[in-house]
Protein backbone atom coordinates (compact mmCIF):
# COMPACT_ATOMS: atom_id res chain seq x y z
CA UNK A 1 0.00 0.00 0.00
CA UNK A 2 1.36 3.50 -0.65
CA UNK A 3 2.12 6.07 2.09
CA UNK A 4 2.60 9.47 2.56
CA UNK A 5 6.79 8.73 2.84
CA UNK A 6 6.05 7.15 -0.70
CA UNK A 7 4.92 10.45 -2.11
CA UNK A 8 7.72 12.18 -0.12
CA UNK A 9 10.50 10.06 -1.58
CA UNK A 10 9.01 10.26 -4.72
CA UNK A 11 8.87 14.53 -4.51
CA UNK A 12 11.61 14.90 -2.75
CA UNK A 13 10.16 16.92 0.12
CA UNK A 14 9.38 15.96 3.63
CA UNK A 15 6.46 14.31 4.75
CA UNK A 16 5.20 17.24 6.71
CA UNK A 17 4.90 19.09 3.36
CA UNK A 18 2.98 16.00 1.78
CA UNK A 19 0.46 16.40 4.56
CA UNK A 20 0.20 20.31 3.86
CA UNK A 21 -0.49 19.96 0.49
CA UNK A 22 -2.86 16.74 0.66
CA UNK A 23 -4.38 18.27 3.52
CA UNK A 24 -4.81 21.90 2.47
CA UNK A 25 -3.40 22.87 5.81
CA UNK A 26 -0.77 25.13 4.76
CA UNK A 27 0.60 27.00 1.99
CA UNK A 28 3.03 25.73 -0.16
CA UNK A 29 4.93 27.36 -2.87
CA UNK A 30 3.49 26.06 -6.62
CA UNK A 31 7.02 24.45 -7.44
CA UNK A 32 6.40 22.20 -4.42
CA UNK A 33 2.81 21.86 -4.49
CA UNK A 34 2.88 20.80 -8.33
CA UNK A 35 5.68 17.95 -7.71
CA UNK A 36 3.64 16.77 -4.48
CA UNK A 37 0.42 16.34 -6.59
CA UNK A 38 3.04 14.98 -9.60
CA UNK A 39 3.90 12.28 -7.11
CA UNK A 40 0.33 11.57 -5.77
CA UNK A 41 -0.80 10.75 -9.17
CA UNK A 42 2.29 8.61 -10.35
CA UNK A 43 1.90 6.84 -7.10
CA UNK A 44 -1.90 6.19 -7.00
CA UNK A 45 -1.61 7.35 -3.01
CA UNK A 46 -5.02 8.23 -1.53
CA UNK A 47 -4.40 8.46 1.97
CA UNK A 48 -6.47 8.01 4.46
CA UNK A 49 -9.45 9.85 4.87
CA UNK A 50 -10.50 8.09 8.29
CA UNK A 51 -7.49 8.64 10.24
CA UNK A 52 -6.89 12.57 9.14
CA UNK A 53 -10.49 12.95 10.34
CA UNK A 54 -9.34 11.76 13.87
CA UNK A 55 -6.91 14.77 13.50
CA UNK A 56 -8.83 17.48 11.63
CA UNK A 57 -12.40 16.99 12.95
CA UNK A 58 -13.46 16.45 9.37
CA UNK A 59 -13.38 13.90 6.47
CA UNK A 60 -13.85 17.11 3.82
CA UNK A 61 -16.83 14.60 2.62
CA UNK A 62 -21.20 15.41 2.30
CA UNK A 63 -23.48 12.33 2.77
CA UNK A 64 -26.66 12.89 -0.12
CA UNK A 65 -29.32 10.84 0.75
CA UNK A 66 -31.86 11.14 -1.78
CA UNK A 67 -34.35 8.93 -3.92
CA UNK A 68 -32.75 8.56 -7.19
CA UNK A 69 -36.01 6.65 -8.21
CA UNK A 70 -38.89 8.59 -7.19
CA UNK A 71 -37.90 11.35 -10.16
CA UNK A 72 -35.45 12.21 -12.88
CA UNK A 73 -35.46 15.55 -11.40
CA UNK A 74 -32.73 13.92 -8.16
CA UNK A 75 -30.29 13.01 -10.57
CA UNK A 76 -30.14 16.66 -12.24
CA UNK A 77 -29.76 17.92 -8.60
CA UNK A 78 -27.05 15.64 -7.58
CA UNK A 79 -25.59 16.75 -10.35
CA UNK A 80 -25.36 20.35 -9.24
CA UNK A 81 -24.45 18.90 -5.17
CA UNK A 82 -21.10 17.19 -7.16
CA UNK A 83 -20.17 20.26 -8.80
CA UNK A 84 -20.53 23.19 -5.92
CA UNK A 85 -18.95 20.24 -3.58
CA UNK A 86 -16.14 19.58 -5.17
CA UNK A 87 -15.58 23.15 -5.97
CA UNK A 88 -14.83 23.79 -2.04
CA UNK A 89 -12.99 20.40 -1.69
CA UNK A 90 -15.52 18.47 -0.23
CA UNK A 91 -16.52 15.07 -2.22
CA UNK A 92 -20.11 13.98 -1.91
CA UNK A 93 -20.93 10.22 -0.63
CA UNK A 94 -24.20 9.11 -2.03
CA UNK A 95 -26.66 6.62 -1.02
CA UNK A 96 -30.06 6.24 -2.96
CA UNK A 97 -32.96 6.17 -0.45
CA UNK A 98 -35.76 4.67 -2.55
CA UNK A 99 -38.02 7.07 -1.19
CA UNK A 100 -38.44 4.42 1.56
CA UNK A 101 -38.25 5.35 5.48
CA UNK A 102 -36.32 2.34 6.35
CA UNK A 103 -34.38 2.42 3.66
CA UNK A 104 -33.81 5.96 4.39
CA UNK A 105 -32.79 5.60 7.84
CA UNK A 106 -30.14 2.70 7.36
CA UNK A 107 -28.66 5.31 4.21
CA UNK A 108 -28.43 8.22 6.73
CA UNK A 109 -26.76 5.87 9.37
CA UNK A 110 -24.20 4.70 7.24
CA UNK A 111 -23.31 7.77 5.74
CA UNK A 112 -22.79 8.88 9.57
CA UNK A 113 -20.37 6.10 10.00
CA UNK A 114 -18.16 7.47 7.39
CA UNK A 115 -17.85 10.27 9.25
CA UNK A 116 -19.47 12.95 7.08
CA UNK A 117 -18.77 16.29 7.88
CA UNK A 118 -22.39 16.97 7.22
CA UNK A 119 -25.80 15.63 5.17
CA UNK A 120 -28.05 16.56 2.87
CA UNK A 121 -31.46 14.86 2.90
CA UNK A 122 -34.53 14.43 0.57
CA UNK A 123 -37.05 13.65 3.71
CA UNK A 124 -39.45 10.74 2.97
CA UNK A 125 -43.17 11.08 4.26
CA UNK A 126 -41.93 9.92 7.31
CA UNK A 127 -38.72 11.88 8.14
CA UNK A 128 -40.47 13.76 10.51
CA UNK A 129 -41.27 10.89 12.65
CA UNK A 130 -38.03 8.55 11.98
CA UNK A 131 -33.93 10.21 11.03
CA UNK A 132 -35.22 14.35 11.43
CA UNK A 133 -35.55 13.94 15.23
CA UNK A 134 -32.45 11.48 15.68
CA UNK A 135 -30.36 13.79 13.46
CA UNK A 136 -31.50 16.38 15.61
CA UNK A 137 -30.32 14.49 18.77
CA UNK A 138 -27.28 14.19 17.65
CA UNK A 139 -26.66 17.49 16.21
CA UNK A 140 -25.94 16.78 12.62
CA UNK A 141 -25.03 19.67 10.34
CA UNK A 142 -28.11 18.83 8.05
CA UNK A 143 -30.03 20.55 5.20
CA UNK A 144 -33.24 19.42 3.53
CA UNK A 145 -33.72 19.60 0.13
CA UNK A 146 -36.93 19.79 -2.08
CA UNK A 147 -39.48 18.70 0.56
CA UNK A 148 -39.30 21.21 3.66
CA UNK A 149 -40.82 20.47 6.22
CA UNK A 150 -43.09 23.71 8.06
CA UNK A 151 -41.45 23.47 11.54
CA UNK A 152 -38.45 24.73 10.09
CA UNK A 153 -36.27 23.24 12.89
CA UNK A 154 -33.10 22.42 9.74
CA UNK A 155 -31.99 24.55 7.55
CA UNK A 156 -34.01 24.02 3.74
CA UNK A 157 -33.93 24.78 0.67
CA UNK A 158 -36.56 23.89 -2.19
CA UNK A 159 -38.69 25.51 -4.67
CA UNK A 160 -41.60 28.00 -4.12
CA UNK A 161 -44.60 25.31 -4.81
CA UNK A 162 -47.93 27.71 -3.92
CA UNK A 163 -47.41 30.55 -5.89
CA UNK A 164 -46.43 28.72 -9.21
CA UNK A 165 -48.88 25.81 -8.94
CA UNK A 166 -51.69 28.97 -8.61
CA UNK A 167 -50.04 30.76 -11.94
CA UNK A 168 -50.61 27.52 -13.82
CA UNK A 169 -54.49 27.44 -12.00
CA UNK A 170 -55.04 31.20 -13.26
CA UNK A 171 -53.40 31.03 -16.66
CA UNK A 172 -55.60 28.11 -17.59
CA UNK A 173 -58.46 30.21 -16.08
CA UNK A 174 -57.69 32.98 -18.33
CA UNK A 175 -57.81 30.90 -21.40
CA UNK A 176 -61.69 30.07 -20.13
CA UNK A 177 -61.44 26.69 -18.15
CA UNK A 178 -64.03 26.52 -15.66
CA UNK A 179 -63.53 22.75 -15.25
CA UNK A 180 -59.42 22.53 -14.03
CA UNK A 181 -58.67 18.95 -12.45
CA UNK A 182 -55.35 18.37 -10.45
CA UNK A 183 -53.33 14.88 -10.63
CA UNK A 184 -51.98 15.69 -7.41
CA UNK A 185 -48.55 13.90 -5.89
CA UNK A 186 -47.80 10.96 -3.07
CA UNK A 187 -50.00 11.65 0.32
CA UNK A 188 -47.65 12.68 2.90
CA UNK A 189 -44.76 14.89 0.83
CA UNK A 190 -44.63 18.23 1.37
CA UNK A 191 -44.35 19.29 -2.60
CA UNK A 192 -47.58 17.20 -2.58
CA UNK A 193 -49.68 19.05 -0.32
CA UNK A 194 -48.03 22.39 -1.34
CA UNK A 195 -48.79 22.05 -5.20
CA UNK A 196 -52.62 21.18 -4.06
CA UNK A 197 -52.54 24.37 -1.86
CA UNK A 198 -51.55 26.27 -4.81
CA UNK A 199 -53.85 24.35 -6.99
CA UNK A 200 -57.14 25.69 -4.70
CA UNK A 201 -55.45 29.28 -4.16
CA UNK A 202 -55.95 29.68 -8.08
CA UNK A 203 -59.34 28.36 -9.12
CA UNK A 204 -59.71 30.67 -5.69
CA UNK A 205 -57.82 33.37 -7.52
CA UNK A 206 -60.42 32.67 -10.49
CA UNK A 207 -63.65 32.84 -9.04
CA UNK A 208 -63.64 28.95 -9.54
CA UNK A 209 -65.45 26.46 -6.71
CA UNK A 210 -63.22 23.75 -5.64
CA UNK A 211 -64.91 20.07 -6.53
CA UNK A 212 -62.71 17.41 -4.91
CA UNK A 213 -63.92 15.15 -7.67
CA UNK A 214 -61.22 17.39 -9.77
CA UNK A 215 -58.59 16.30 -7.83
CA UNK A 216 -56.80 12.63 -7.53
CA UNK A 217 -54.01 11.37 -6.28
CA UNK A 218 -51.33 10.15 -9.16
CA UNK A 219 -49.08 9.25 -6.20
CA UNK A 220 -45.95 10.71 -8.32
CA UNK A 221 -45.88 7.92 -10.21
CA UNK A 222 -46.86 6.90 -14.13
CA UNK A 223 -49.31 4.34 -13.78
CA UNK A 224 -51.75 5.48 -10.80
CA UNK A 225 -51.18 8.94 -13.04
CA UNK A 226 -52.70 7.57 -15.75
CA UNK A 227 -55.31 5.53 -13.53
CA UNK A 228 -56.17 9.40 -12.35
CA UNK A 229 -56.69 10.61 -15.45
CA UNK A 230 -58.52 7.89 -17.08
CA UNK A 231 -60.88 8.62 -13.76
CA UNK A 232 -61.61 12.53 -14.29
CA UNK A 233 -62.13 11.51 -18.29
CA UNK A 234 -64.73 9.09 -16.91
CA UNK A 235 -66.64 12.25 -14.64
CA UNK A 236 -69.92 12.88 -16.23
CA UNK A 237 -68.78 16.60 -16.21
CA UNK A 238 -65.18 15.89 -16.48
CA UNK A 239 -62.74 18.78 -16.87
CA UNK A 240 -61.14 20.46 -19.86
CA UNK A 241 -57.67 21.04 -18.40
CA UNK A 242 -55.68 19.65 -16.24
CA UNK A 243 -52.67 20.27 -14.09
CA UNK A 244 -49.74 16.66 -13.23
CA UNK A 245 -48.06 17.67 -9.97
CA UNK A 246 -44.64 16.51 -11.37
CA UNK A 247 -42.85 15.05 -14.25
CA UNK A 248 -43.64 11.59 -13.79
CA UNK A 249 -47.41 12.28 -13.54
CA UNK A 250 -47.09 14.36 -16.61
CA UNK A 251 -45.75 10.88 -18.65
CA UNK A 252 -48.85 9.13 -17.23
CA UNK A 253 -51.51 11.54 -17.99
CA UNK A 254 -50.37 11.91 -21.79
CA UNK A 255 -50.20 8.05 -22.00
CA UNK A 256 -53.67 7.37 -20.68
CA UNK A 257 -54.61 10.35 -23.19
CA UNK A 258 -53.48 8.82 -25.96
CA UNK A 259 -55.39 5.73 -25.07
CA UNK A 260 -58.31 7.48 -24.61
CA UNK A 261 -57.85 9.04 -27.99
CA UNK A 262 -58.08 12.58 -26.34
CA UNK A 263 -56.40 15.31 -28.08
CA UNK A 264 -54.24 17.37 -25.87
CA UNK A 265 -53.88 20.94 -26.43
CA UNK A 266 -57.06 21.09 -28.03
CA UNK A 267 -59.80 18.79 -25.91
CA UNK A 268 -57.62 18.96 -22.98
CA UNK A 269 -55.15 21.32 -21.88
CA UNK A 270 -52.52 20.17 -19.98
CA UNK A 271 -49.80 21.73 -17.76
CA UNK A 272 -47.03 20.68 -15.54
CA UNK A 273 -45.17 21.10 -12.44
CA UNK A 274 -41.77 20.19 -13.14
CA UNK A 275 -39.80 20.71 -16.75
CA UNK A 276 -38.94 18.32 -18.69
CA UNK A 277 -35.91 17.71 -21.15
CA UNK A 278 -38.52 16.39 -24.08
CA UNK A 279 -41.25 19.33 -23.67
CA UNK A 280 -40.45 20.65 -27.25
CA UNK A 281 -39.91 17.26 -28.94
CA UNK A 282 -44.27 16.50 -28.32
CA UNK A 283 -46.84 17.56 -30.09
CA UNK A 284 -47.96 19.86 -28.84
CA UNK A 285 -44.89 21.49 -26.87
CA UNK A 286 -46.06 21.19 -23.17
CA UNK A 287 -46.65 23.99 -20.74
CA UNK A 288 -44.43 23.51 -17.74
CA UNK A 289 -43.60 25.43 -14.74
CA UNK A 290 -39.80 24.70 -14.25
CA UNK A 291 -37.43 24.30 -10.91
CA UNK A 292 -34.51 25.64 -10.77
CA UNK A 293 -33.20 22.61 -9.66
CA UNK A 294 -29.18 23.53 -10.35
CA UNK A 295 -29.63 26.27 -8.30
CA UNK A 296 -31.15 24.34 -5.81
CA UNK A 297 -28.16 21.97 -5.74
CA UNK A 298 -25.78 24.39 -5.15
CA UNK A 299 -27.62 26.89 -2.54
CA UNK A 300 -28.10 23.48 -0.30
CA UNK A 301 -23.90 22.83 -0.64
CA UNK A 302 -23.37 26.33 0.27
CA UNK A 303 -26.02 26.30 3.42
CA UNK A 304 -24.53 22.73 4.40
CA UNK A 305 -20.62 24.08 4.80
CA UNK A 306 -22.27 27.52 6.47
CA UNK A 307 -24.04 25.15 9.13
CA UNK A 308 -20.72 23.32 9.63
CA UNK A 309 -18.75 26.16 9.65
CA UNK A 310 -21.15 28.02 12.27
CA UNK A 311 -23.14 24.95 13.83
CA UNK A 312 -24.82 27.66 16.32
CA UNK A 313 -26.72 29.71 13.63
CA UNK A 314 -30.18 29.71 13.46
CA UNK A 315 -32.25 27.73 11.06
CA UNK A 316 -32.86 29.22 7.35
CA UNK A 317 -35.31 28.15 4.62
CA UNK A 318 -34.92 29.23 1.36
CA UNK A 319 -37.79 29.09 -1.69
CA UNK A 320 -36.35 29.55 -4.72
CA UNK A 321 -39.01 30.54 -7.56
CA UNK A 322 -39.60 28.68 -10.64
CA UNK A 323 -40.29 29.55 -14.16
CA UNK A 324 -43.19 29.24 -16.19
CA UNK A 325 -42.10 27.49 -19.45
CA UNK A 326 -45.13 29.08 -21.83
CA UNK A 327 -45.92 26.28 -24.49
CA UNK A 328 -48.82 24.97 -26.59
CA UNK A 329 -50.44 22.01 -24.25
CA UNK A 330 -52.24 24.65 -22.28
CA UNK A 331 -54.36 25.32 -25.49
CA UNK A 332 -52.58 28.18 -26.45
CA UNK A 333 -50.79 29.20 -30.26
Amino acid sequence: MVTMRDVARLAGVSITTVSHVVNGTRQVADATRQRVLDAVARTGYTGNAIARSLVTGGTRTLGVAISLVANPYFAELMQAIEGEASAAGFTPLLIDTHDEADAERAAVRTLRSRRVDGLLLTPSHRASTTVLPELRQLGVPAVLVDRLPADGQFDQVGPENVGSTAALVTHLAERGHRRIGLVSGAAGLTTSSERAQGYRLGLHRAGLPADEALMISGESRVGPAADALRGLAALPDPPTAVVAGNNNMLVGVLRAARELGIRVGSELAVVCYDEVEWAELVDPPMTTMAQPIAEIGRTAVRMLLARIADPARPPRTVRLPARLMHRRSCGCT
